[in-house]
């Protein structure tokens, strides 16, 4: 592992999958307690998007932004939310120079499958048709997130390509869950790995399902096809239980005919790009950031 990460392992908080509301209120104190980010560069507002039930969105609008990325945030599908993301939105708004609208969706097991994909795709649709108002180019619009927002980025580019919904021109997908059936390498090994293992990860899966079968939309690794979908970027972390089944879908979307830029960080493990003093970390975060401001130029 890689040193600068390794001496931070102690600290890390020990957050319990299984009390979804204890955990997200361990979340949200550390998040609170962490410095604010400098958002002078840029004009930060709330929204609501209009559906049913109405989403709450934070719209990070950089100086001169050339495109939009519709952002999800992580944390399993059951924790996280606008204020906690707040840091890594801005962040990535001030790297990619894109707008961008971080998604207040709707978490389990309150609210399992459909609930965060019919969240994330109204977003979609919201955006593209308010590019104008954005100050944005309709067809420089991309999805993206960490974790279980990867998870929903890349369900929300299936929707979009077989309901002929909004054109998408990138897919951001950092660290992402895509397998609720845990048979990679990775997933069936790393039991005891930081911040995220193989039991927090079942039970992400067993919340966000709510005891239902897992659809292509719920976890996308089980699609059948993947042609004719946006050009990707995804990055995995060595020590993480996703590591495997993002690197396999990267090669499926290549097979299948898709454009994708494949990052395998060594020595990291998930989430730990939230270490921002490790030189890895910085690494990853502006490769992000780079990796969407190419992707959207015009």
């Amino acid at each position: 592992m890689d040193p600068e990460l390794e001496a931070f392992i102690p600290f890390l908080p020990q957050l319990d999958m299984n009390d979804p509301v204890a955990t997200r209120k361990d979340f949200a104190e550390r998040a609170a307690a962490a410095p604010a980010p400098d958002t002078s560069a840029m004009e930060v507002e709330d929204r609501t998007v209009s559906a049913d039930p109405d989403v709450a969105v934070r719209v990070y609008r950089p100086h001169q932004a050339q495109g939009a990325v519709v952002w999800l945030h992580g944390g399993g599908g059951v924790f996280g939310d606008l204020d906690t993301e707040h840091p890594w939105a801005a962040r990535i708004a001030d790297l990619s120079g894109a707008v961008v609208i971080s998604v207040g969706y709707r978490l389990a097991p309150e609210h399992p499958f459909p609930a965060a994909l019919d969240d994330g795709y109204a977003v979609l649709a919201w955006t593209a048709g308010h590019a104008a108002e954005l100050g944005v180019d309709p067809a420089r619009i991309a999805v993206g997130g960490h974790s279980a927002g990867a998870n929903i980025a890349a369900a929300v580019a299936l929707r979009a390509r077989d309901e002929r919904g909004p054109a998408i021109r990138f897919q951001l997908l950092n660290q992402p869950g895509l397998d609720d059936r845990q048979e990679t390498w990775s997933a069936r090994n790393f039991t005891d790995t930081p911040w995220f293992d193989r039991d927090k990860l079942a039970a992400a899966w067993r919340h966000y399902l709510g005891g239902r079968p897992a659809t292509p939309y719920a976890a996308p690794a089980r699609a059948a096809d993947l042609s004719g979908l946006p050009p990707a970027y995804i990055a995995t972390a060595e020590f993480c239980p996703n590591r495997d089944e993002g690197i396999a879908y990267a090669l499926r979307l290549m097979q299948a005919g898709v454009s994708v830029e494949l990052h395998q960080w060594p020595g990291t493990f998930h989430g730990s790009q939230a270490i921002l003093s490790a030189a890895v970390s910085q690494r990853q975060n502006l490769e992000l950031g780079a990796a969407l401001r190419r992707a959207l130029a015009a």
